[in-house]
């Protein structure tokens, strides 16, 4: 008999692979709490086990805790994928991307662009798909989802599944060192094209496959853009707009936009985009190559000021050391938009960085608005969209805060 928890059926037994790992009381613990990763320094014991296998996990007194799949060098060594034996690895990946198209068929709305699979949060570390219209977006980050049977089933049931024109992979050189993986170029990997348009509520979007961050956008944002637009009003700023994502949003409802960038090509995609967007109603975006910090400091000091500003930074802690620094960063941001808005204006801003909890988010907003002689009242307190699936016991998957907030003196 088998018990499905979050998921993952339960259920007593061994991996049918051949190869075991055990690990220390600290390491199984953390699988019993209902985590799925267990870090290098748990590992008691992984003999003869090949980079990347599928492995049966036991305890120090032997007692079976799932199956895993195991990484030779990276420091998160085990990713558990199921409480129970897996016999056959292909064919629960091809169930678990049914499972995970099936989630997402409810919750998506207004797009064609979505997160397919998110890893973790839908049961298959490792791999992030994004769908652009008709084009897939893949992007493998372990060991075991870079084997070629592995590959090879990924590609051929996405494809037969979501039919797209296209699909491609992208690479981040970093994990691929990281995971002592050969160095492989991003590429297109089935169909003929790289490019199209999608679109997120209403507002279309250029799309190159091989081009931008990430898997080629923001799609995490697409709820937060829609639920700022309905806030928005005035004479608005969006700070690290990136390709525009905020700002064409609020192009429909505001009398002028501005957006900021440090990126050229970002900033002539989102103008682009703009021209894709442009209603006869509407008024031009004016985009500016800028650093955000300067920019900011430089309008707060001459007293420009707007109805409505976003801040939509980068990650500024990508680790847990990073965390005070980045706080600080955070800080002076929402200091100096503060500082601008005008009475009755909205405040727009993020945080992308997993190690900045929305306590210590919502705690340095605080901080800032008390510096900035201003008292905020909080609208929403958001996340990531429905298609970014959170698991609760795996608080790494919930990493997007977005805190919309309307301001006086």
């Amino acid at each position: 008999m088998s018990v499905n928890i979050g998921g993952m059926a339960r259920k007593t037994g061994t991996s049918d692979s051949g190869f075991k790992v055990t690990l220390s009381p600290r390491g199984a613990s953390r699988l019993k709490d209902g985590h799925v990763w267990v870090y290098r320094s748990d590992i008691v014991s992984a003999i003869g086990v090949p980079a990347g296998a599928l492995v049966s996990v036991v305890d120090h007194r032997g007692q079976p805790l799932g199956s895993a799949l195991y990484s030779s060098s990276s420091q998160i060594a085990i990713r558990l994928i199921s409480h129970e034996p897996v016999a056959d690895f292909p064919a629960l990946l091809r169930q678990r991307i049914a499972d995970a198209i099936a989630y997402r068929e409810p919750l998506v709305h207004d797009t064609n662009a979505y997160r397919v699979i998110f890893s973790e949060a839908d049961f298959m570390p490792g791999l992030i798909v994004d769908r652009y219209n008709d084009i897939l977006s893949m992007q493998i980050l372990t060991q075991a989802m870079d084997a070629e049977l592995v590959r090879q089933t990924l590609i051929s049931e996405l494809t037969e599944r979501l039919q797209p024109a296209s699909m491609v992979e992208r690479v981040d050189p970093r994990v691929r060192q990281l995971e002592e993986l050969p160095p492989r170029p991003s590429s297109l990997v089935r169909g003929a094209g790289g490019s199209t348009i999608f679109t997120m509520n209403g507002v279309q979007f250029h799309f190159d496959a091989l081009e931008g961050q990430k898997t080629g956008a923001f799609l995490d944002q697409r709820e937060n853009y829609a639920a700022a637009a309905e806030y928005s009003h005035g004479e608005a700023l969006d700070v690290f707009c990136y390709q525009g994502g905020f700002a064409l949003h609020l192009a429909a409802r505001c009398s002028h936009v501005a957006g900021v960038d440090s990126s050229r090509p970002a900033l002539e995609v989102a103008d682009q985009n703009a021209a894709l967007n442009r209603r006869d109603n509407q008024p031009e975006i004016d985009w500016i190559e800028a650093n955000a910090f300067d920019l900011l400091k430089d309008y707060s000091s001459s007293g420009q000021g707007y109805d409505t500003i976003v801040l939509d930074p980068p990650p500024f802690a990508k680790t847990k050391r990073d965390l005070d620094a980045a706080l600080r960063g955070y800080n002076e941001l929402n200091l100096r938009a503060l500082k601008m808005l005008r009475p009755g204006g909205v405040l727009v801003t993020c945080s992308c960085s997993y190690h900045v909890s929305q306590a210590d988010f919502l705690g340095m907003l605080a901080d800032a608005a008390r510096d900035a002689h201003r008292t905020l009242r909080l609208a929403e307190v958001r996340g990531q969209a429905k298609d970014h699936p959170i698991l609760l016991n795996v608080p790494e998957t919930a990493y997007l805060k977005c805190i919309i907030a309307s301001v006086s003196h």
